[in-house]
């Protein structure tokens, strides 16, 4: 979890796969990290997540989407 919060600060917009196989594109305004609880919120326009902050197995760092 730390890694992940870590890499989001060095890129500012991640792709994380967790080990169930979802994908969640983070941000740094949108993602808060709670070490308490060892989860990963991420609020986006249409819902809230409460991630598991242990389960993350990949980061992609993302460029963008096509058009931008």
């Amino acid at each position: 979890m730390e890694f992940v919060e870590q890499e989001l600060k060095s890129w500012g917009e991640i792709i994380i796969k967790t080990s169930g196989g979802t994908e969640f594109e983070i941000h740094l305004g949108d993602t808060e990290f709670d070490y308490d609880n060892r989860v990963i919120r991420l609020k986006s326009a249409n819902a809230h997540y409460v991630i598991d902050g242990d389960a993350v197995e990949s980061i992609t760092k993302h460029y963008g989407h096509p058009g931008e």
